[in-house]
C-alpha cells in the first residue's frame, strides 16, 4: 500500500471521528428531524472530500519541502507570511457577513491566500533574491567594492612613486653649420650627447639648397652635410628627428632656429659665430663645437718639450708653421731652415684666441730633429712672432 493510498485513509477516518464527536458534543446543531441520518450523511462527505485532498495537504508538501532547496523553502515561507496576512487584512469585513458566511469565508480566505503566497513566491524566488541584494546585501557589497577600488588607488599610488621616473628627453636642434661640419657624428658616437637631436625642415630645405647649388665647394659642402645626416640617421646611437615645426613670418633660416629653440625650449648645436652670438642675447642656450674642440685640447704650458713637424714658412723671417693632431698651429722661431723635418722644440709662450689657440716654440738647442741638420740648428730670432 503507497503513503497516498494511507494518507487518504487516515484522512477519511479522521474526518469522521470528527463528525461523531461533534455530533454527540453538539448534537443540538444537527437538524431535529432525522439527526442520525444528517450525521451519518456529513460523515461520509467529510470523509469523501478528505479522502480526495488528504495526500495534497500531507504527502505532496511534505516530498515538496524535503526536495526543495533551502532558497524554495525562504521563498514558500516569506509568501506565506505575506498572504496569511493579507487572508487577516480581508477577514475583518468578511467576519461581517451572516454567521454561516462570516465563519467560512475568512477560514477559506487564510487557506487561499495562503496558498497562492507560497506559490508565487517560489515562482518569483530569483527576483525576491535580487530585491534583498539589492536592498540589503548590495549595500555591503558596494561599500566592499569602494574599499577594493581605493585600495587598488593607493597600489598603483605607491608603485607610481616607487617605479623609477623616467628622464625626459631633451631635445637639441642642429644648425646646418654643425651638419656640415661632421664633427657631430662623432661627437655622438661617444656617448657625450644623450638628448635627441632634431633638424627642422627648413634646415634640411637650406642643406638641399646648397647641395644644389652651381658653386662646387657650396655643392660639396651640401653634399657632405646630407651624407652627415645619413651616418647620424644610421651610425649613431643618438635618436635623430626631422620635425615639421616652422615659424611663421621668420625668412632667414637662423632667426627661424634661434626661434624655435625659444619655443622648444632646448639648445642649438652650431659653428656658425654669429648665431652664436645672436642666440646667447636671445636668451637660447648655444653649444659650439669649435669651443667644445678648444676645451679637449691638450694643454702644453711652456718649458715644456714636443716634436713637431715644419711644413710651411712663417709670415715673419726664419719662422716655421707645424700642426698638431688637433690641428693647433705651432709656430717655431728659426724654424724654417727646418722645413719638412720634424724636430724637437720647447714652447714659450701660448696664446688663446676667439679662433682659437696658438703656440709659440723655438726649436730645442740640444737638438731634436730627424736629420743631422737639426742639431746644427742656429739660435731662434730675436724678431717678435707674430699670431698668423
Amino acid at each position: 500500500m503507497s503513503v497516498k493510498t494511507i494518507a487518504r485513509i487516515t484522512g477519511s477516518l479522521v474526518a469522521v471521528a470528527a463528525v461523531i464527536a461533534l455530533y454527540f458534543l453538539n448534537a443540538p446543531e444537527f437538524p431535529a428531524n432525522g439527526r442520525i441520518w444528517w450525521a451519518i450523511g456529513i460523515a461520509a462527505g467529510s470523509a469523501l472530500v478528505m479522502f480526495l485532498i488528504t495526500p495534497y495537504i500531507t504527502v505532496v508538501p511534505y516530498h515538496w519541502m524535503r526536495n526543495s532547496s533551502a532558497s524554495d523553502l525562504v521563498a514558500a515561507v516569506i509568501g506565506l507570511i505575506v498572504g496569511l496576512l493579507i487572508s487577516v487584512l480581508l477577514g475583518i469585513p468578511l467576519a461581517n457577513l451572516p454567521p454561516n458566511l462570516g465563519r467560512i469565508l475568512p477560514f477559506a480566505s487564510a487557506v487561499v491566500f495562503g496558498a497562492l503566497g507560497v506559490a508565487l513566491a517560489v515562482q518569483r524566488k530569483n527576483d525576491i533574491a535580487h530585491l534583498f541584494q539589492t536592498g540589503f546585501i548590495s549595500r555591503r557589497g558596494r561599500d566592499r567594492e569602494r574599499d577594493e577600488e581605493r585600495d587598488k588607488e593607493r597600489r598603483k599610488d605607491r608603485e607610481k612613486e616607487s617605479a623609477p621616473q623616467p628622464v625626459p628627453t631633451a631635445q637639441i636642434l642642429l644648425d646646418t653649420s654643425a651638419i656640415i661640419d661632421g664633427r657631430i657624428a662623432d661627437i655622438s658616437q661617444t656617448g657625450f650627447i644623450s638628448s635627441s637631436l632634431v633638424v627642422p625642415q627648413f634646415v634640411l630645405n637650406e642643406l638641399q639648397h646648397i647641395a644644389d647649388s652651381p658653386d662646387a665647394m657650396r655643392r660639396n659642402r651640401g653634399r657632405r652635410g646630407l651624407e652627415m645626416l645619413n651616418r647620424l640617421q644610421k651610425d649613431t646611437t643618438v635618436p635623430i628627428e626631422i620635425t615639421e615645426a616652422n615659424i611663421e613670418g621668420v625668412e632667414e633660416v637662423d632667426s627661424k632656429l634661434v626661434k624655435l629653440a625659444q619655443v622648444l625650449h632646448c639648445p642649438i648645436i652650431t659653428n656658425d659665430f654669429n648665431l652664436n652670438r645672436v642666440a646667447e642675447l636671445q636668451g637660447v642656450k648655444v653649444l659650439n663645437i669649435n669651443e667644445l674642440a678648444n676645451a679637449v685640447k691638450p694643454v702644453l704650458l711652456p718649458g715644456e718639450d714636443i716634436d713637431i713637424k715644419i711644413i710651411q714658412e712663417g709670415k715673419e723671417l726664419g719662422q716655421g708653421v707645424g700642426y698638431l693632431d688637433d690641428g693647433t698651429m705651432i709656430v717655431v722661431e728659426g724654424g724654417r731652415q727646418f722645413m719638412g723635418m720634424t724636430i724637437e722644440v720647447t714652447v714659450t709662450r701660448v696664446l688663446q684666441t676667439v679662433a682659437g689657440r696658438m703656440i709659440f716654440a723655438h726649436p730645442k738647442q740640444a737638438g731634436g730633429g730627424n736629420s743631422n741638420s737639426a742639431a746644427q740648428a742656429p739660435q731662434s730670432t730675436s724678431l717678435k712672432p707674430k699670431q698668423l
